[in-house]
């Protein structure tokens, strides 16, 4: 049975939601507020933040353990439903969306690489990777063709049968990035995903991500302490204590551009296929 897809509101919308037919921006946080409650203590994650997310832009988010980057994310994802502000994809508030419809929303619209890789144990990467299109109805044939070559582009074609406890904490990253892409998302949220990367692979991961936006039309929120990413975000932000601050001041692009390397486009990974493009030029 086909799946859903996540309507793109028409000029009439809910109230609520944005008054524009045609959305200024892919994602955009309004004001939004995520808390955490337990017994005795009332935790604030995300501080009335307000963000908006170009269709074609890549995003560096940076800030220490416990600022908010993750719930940020999961926000973004619609994996946890905002207390205080909205949430919107292509104008639609997510917090309006059925259980079917953010089904939906993160199945066809959505990649997401997790920090832990959550892959499937006892499943080859070839079949973890292939996991988001069989859940969308695509034929087994061709939801395997795709993995492999999403596989290959991340470097990891002579991988294909490995389960994950065959893997290196890389490799793993990489199979997650892989199935983060396969499914062509418009948006692509990464969650740390070169902090368990060697530094070439790294960079290569980080070309590759840089590439989404020209390649196929993506956006990508990088949370990150890597401070190379600076050399391929078109923007870098950063949070502290749940809220965005002006400037991105726990970055030292002057570390970054000294820990670059700049790479022709045919780069490969260490044993894989080449990185699409090149690096972009650090922001000053």
């Amino acid at each position: 049975m086909a799946e859903p897809r996540l309507a793109v509101p028409s000029a009439t919308l809910a109230a609520g939601a944005l008054a524009d037919a045609q959305p200024r921006a892919l994602l955009e946080l309004v004001r939004a507020h995520k808390r955490y409650e337990s017994p005795g203590e009332v935790v604030h994650a995300v501080r009335d933040v307000t963000l908006s997310l170009g269709a074609r832009e890549f995003v560096a988010l940076f800030g220490p353990s416990g600022s908010g980057k993750t719930t940020l994310l999961l926000l973004a994802a619609g994996l946890l439903r905002a207390d205080g502000g909205s949430v919107y994809f292509q104008g639609r508030d997510l917090s309006t969306l059925s259980r079917r419809a953010a089904l939906a929303y993160r199945r066809t619209q959505l990649g997401f690489v997790f920090q832990s890789f959550n892959l499937a144990a006892g499943l080859s990467a070839e079949e973890n990777v292939a996991i988001p299109l069989l859940l969308r109805g695509v034929e087994h044939r061709a939801a395997h063709r795709r993995a492999r070559a999403a596989l290959a582009e991340v470097g990891l074609e002579r991988r294909l049968s490995h389960t994950p406890e065959r893997l290196s904490g890389g490799e793993q990253q990489r199979v997650a990035i892989a199935r983060a892409l396969v499914g062509e998302p418009r948006l692509v949220l990464a969650d740390e995903a070169t902090g368990n990367l060697d530094s070439e692979t790294g960079d290569a991961v980080l070309a590759l991500l840089g590439s989404l936006p020209r390649s196929r039309g993506a956006a990508v929120i990088l949370v990150t302490h890597d401070q190379r990413a600076a050399g391929y975000a078109d923007r870098l932000l950063t949070i502290r204590d749940g809220r965005l601050v002006p400037e991105p001041a726990a970055l030292d692009t002057t570390v970054a551009q000294k820990n670059h390397h700049p790479r022709a486009p045919g780069h490969r990974y260490p044993g894989g296929a080449a990185a699409s493009t090149q690096p972009r030029t650090p922001p000053r």
